[in-house]
C-alpha cells in the first residue's frame, strides 16, 4: 500500500503563511533543496487542495522565465512530468491534465493508496492536510520549521482536534531549518 505523506514548511510559530497570505519566508539552502528535490522527484504524484494547485499551475510551468533560483529550476521540470491531484468539492477540472478528486474522499484516497507504486506527497495549504488527518488517511507528516516567527497567519494544523504523532525522524538544514518527521501514533 502507497503511504501518503503531507510535506510542509512552517514558521516556528506553526503557520504555512503569514497574515496577508505571505509565503516568502521559507528559505530554500543547498541542504533543504536536496532534500526536498529527493522527496519530490520519488513521488508518483503530487496532491494539492484547490488552492494551492492554483498557484502551482501559475508558478511551475513559467518557472524558469520568472526565477533562477537553483531550487526552483531543480523543482520545475519534476512538476512538470510528475502526475497531479487536485482536492476540491468545487472544482470539475483543472490544468495540466491534473485530476480532481473530492465526492467521496475516503473512498478516493483509499483507492488511490491501495494502487500499487511510490509515495503520494501532499504539499502546499492546510485544508487538503486537515481534511485528510480528519479521515485518518495520512501516514507521514514531513514538517520542516524555519527560523521565523510570522505572528499569525493560516495554522498548519486548524483544526483543534488532538492529533498524537509519533516522531521518526529529525534532521537540521543548512544551519536554518528542521525537519520533523512524524507518523500516526
Amino acid at each position: 500500500m502507497r503511504k501518503l505523506v503531507y510535506w510542509v514548511h512552517q514558521s516556528v510559530d506553526g503557520f504555512i503563511e503569514g497574515p496577508n497570505g505571505e509565503f516568502d519566508w521559507p528559505v530554500m539552502g543547498p541542504e533543504i533543496s536536496a532534500y526536498s528535490l529527493e522527496l519530490c522527484d520519488g513521488a508518483d504524484a503530487f496532491l494539492y487542495g484547490r488552492k494551492a494547485s492554483g498557484m502551482m499551475s501559475w508558478y511551475w510551468p513559467r518557472a524558469e522565465q520568472i526565477s533562477q533560483d537553483p531550487h526552483n529550476l531543480g523543482f520545475a521540470p519534476i512538476w512538470r512530468r510528475t502526475p497531479k491531484i487536485v482536492i476540491s468539492r468545487t472544482l470539475e477540472s483543472a490544468e495540466y491534465d491534473a485530476r480532481v478528486i473530492g465526492r467521496d474522499l475516503a473512498a478516493e484516497i483509499t483507492e488511490l493508496k491501495a494502487q500499487p507504486g511510490g509515495e503520494l506527497l501532499l504539499t502546499g495549504g492546510s485544508g487538503a492536510a486537515a481534511a485528510l488527518t480528519a479521515l485518518g488517511l495520512i501516514d507521514e507528516y514531513q514538517v520542516v520549521v524555519h527560523p521565523v516567527v510570522l505572528g499569525g497567519g493560516t495554522p498548519v494544523f486548524p483544526d483543534k482536534d488532538r492529533l498524537d504523532l509519533r516522531l521518526v525522524e529529525t534532521r537540521g538544514f543548512d544551519g536554518r531549518s528542521v525537519l520533523l518527521r512524524y507518523v500516526r501514533a
